[in-house]
């Protein structure tokens, strides 16, 4: 599927818009999920939940690089956003701690027969 990119201004100037993409995106892709960074949540981005494709590609990329986990995650689950976002630094590490809440773990019950 052909990755499409679609200017964060272009949705947040039009409440409207921005609903009926988010209801798009969530037919196609299921939970979708928003983001506001900085001092007065001027940033803002909307990622998918990652696939397990992803998931082992990014754990793949950490075996040399701690960081690429949390750019291929990024990259991989963006649907749009402040382009900033994936280049600073600040902005970059602030979301990389919400990354892991993409994934819903679920409690486990594990009995010895």
């Amino acid at each position: 599927m052909k990755k499409t990119t679609i200017p964060i201004t272009e949705l947040t100037q039009n409440p409207d818009a921005l609903q009926n993409q988010i209801e798009a995106w969530k037919v196609e892709h299921g939970e979708i999920f928003g983001f506001k960074l900085g001092k007065n949540k001027q940033y803002q981005c909307y990622l998918k939940k990652p696939s397990r494709q992803t998931i082992s590609y990014a754990a793949a990329a950490a075996q040399t690089d701690p960081l690429q986990y949390n750019e291929v995650i990024l990259n991989e689950c963006w649907l749009a956003g402040d382009e900033v976002i994936k280049t600073d630094t600040g902005l970059f590490l602030s979301i990389s701690q919400h990354l892991p809440g993409l994934v819903e773990m679920v409690e486990v019950e594990m009995v010895k027969l």
